[in-house]
């Protein structure tokens, strides 16, 4: 990566000596911004046939960004990253590290490695943009559905490659990308983004330790009516298909949208092969998943009520259950702890749990309630509620979440949240359910944006 810097800078400089005085404008108007957050998480587990655990950790960090103003169509940018533990416990069974080094420690081999405060280099790019094109290479914090920064701790995942993206018109946009690495949002390494799925089993499903991913989409998006398609293909591992649409209608004073959503994935390559043999790490089972959703949203004022519905289909003879080992956790029925999140480990991957498992079918409801009209200016209070079916599990999963939220009108914002989830269900790779009696979760989560 270092050489396309190398070439792409000093094909930039060529360009900007005959404009001194204008190429000194990229500095002069550049744009620093970031933020400073602290976090607090407690997390209870209830567990069946072992002790119950009760783990903790408070952390303070940020981004801090610089972009440089764009000339003769080039322009650069740098995210600095960083997350500091406080008062971590030396006992590593009693530290929550979802805000720390959790990656490090799967990806280490050792527990205590969770624990590791770090800082890194999240977004480092070059891009250059004429009408309408948009070409980059670098470190990039993405927003798509299967890979994803996943901003629901204290820092963001990020991505390593090379991106193309094209407005065709106001409403309509489309674009490829080749991911190579990936850093998950509580890693200090950019990993080969295949061999961050499949850890030490890699080479015995696609052959090879080292793979890409490359996605290219459609988006369009008009007053009413938005629509994407995104595929992800990942070389000897799985094809990975994302459409969702929504409509939205203003009637009688309330703001409706309806939306559905599809996803399939199957194993290709290499991996197709490598899965159906006896031993694998899926028990003998290629990757064929399908998952349906549809969601209901009705706004009035400052009051929102959602209804979603989502089901993964069952197929007993395949690993059924959605892989998404990018931080992607899409399905409108997700909720704040979603049993998917942690599936972004290094190595974990082929794992699942809760409303991602196959054979899962889940019903969520949401109220969101803001409080200016009271006088109370930037309060704010969400409710959500999810029942999970599958017949893989001995009792439906409930998930409750509650957060109590203040924000000003420019940089400070401050949430409580409260999760409770009873019969917290998971699988692994090769399909064996297990579940926890109920998990309790609170969080504070500070936030100043400048």
């Amino acid at each position: 990566m270092k050489y396309i810097y190398m070439v792409l800078l000093m094909f930039s400089t060529t360009l900007f000596a005959t404009e001194a005085q204008k190429f000194s404008e990229m500095f002069s108007k550049a744009k620093a911004s970031g933020n400073l957050k602290y976090y607090y998480i407690q997390t209870d587990k209830e567990k069946v046939n072992s002790p119950n655990t009760s783990a903790h950790a408070n952390a303070i960090g940020g981004e801090l960004s610089y972009e440089t103003a764009r000339f003769n169509g080039f322009n650069s940018k740098v995210t600095f990253l960083t997350t500091n533990g406080m008062f971590v416990n030396q006992n590593i069974a009693k530290v929550d590290p979802s805000v720390i080094g959790r990656d490090n420690g799967y990806y280490y081999g050792n527990n205590a490695r969770a624990k590791d405060s770090f800082s890194i280099l999240g977004e480092a790019y070059l891009s250059y943009a004429h009408k309408g094109l948009d070409l980059s290479y670098g470190r990039k914090i993405l927003k798509t559905p299967l890979m994803n920064a996943k901003r629901v701790r204290l820092l963001p995942s990020s991505f390593e490659g090379g991106f193309v993206d094209y407005n065709i018109n106001k409403h309509s946009k489309v674009g490829f990308a080749y991911i190579g690495k990936f850093k998950q949002r509580t890693s200090n390494r950019f990993v080969n983004v295949i061999q961050h799925a499949l850890g030490a089993n890699t080479k015995a499903i696609t052959g090879s330790n080292r793979g890409t991913v490359y996605y290219g989409y459609a988006n369009y998006k008009s007053k009413n009516l938005k629509a994407k398609i995104y595929n992800y293909y990942a070389n000897n591992f799985m094809n990975s298909l994302y459409l969702d649409t929504s409509f939205s209608q203003n009637l009688s004073g309330v703001k409706l949208a309806y939306s559905g959503q599809f996803i399939s994935q199957k194993s290709i390559g290499n991996a197709q092969t490598n899965l159906q043999k006896a031993g694998s790490a899926t028990g003998g089972k290629s990757i064929s998943s399908n998952a349906l959703a549809l969601k209901v949203k009705a706004k009035v004022g400052e009051s929102a009520f959602s209804l979603a519905y989502s089901k993964v289909f069952k197929n007993g003879s395949k690993h059924d259950s959605l892989v998404l080992p990018w931080d992607g956790t899409p399905l409108f029925t997700n909720m704040i702890t979603s049993n998917n999140l942690f599936l972004s480990n290094y190595g974990r991957a082929l794992g699942s749990g809760g409303i991602y498992m196959g054979g899962s079918q889940g019903v969520k409801l949401g109220f969101k309630q803001g409080f200016d009209f009271t006088g109370f200016k930037g309060f704010s209070t969400n409710f959500t509620y999810l029942n999970t079916k599958n017949s893989r599990f001995l009792h439906d999963q409930n998930d409750y979440n509650v957060v109590l939220g203040y924000k000003t009108k420019k940089a400070f914002s401050l949430l409580l949240k409260g999760i409770w989830v009873t019969n917290n269900n998971s699988s692994t790779a090769a399909g064996v359910v297990s579940t926890l009696k109920r998990l309790t979760q609170y969080r504070i989560i500070a936030n100043y944006k400048f």
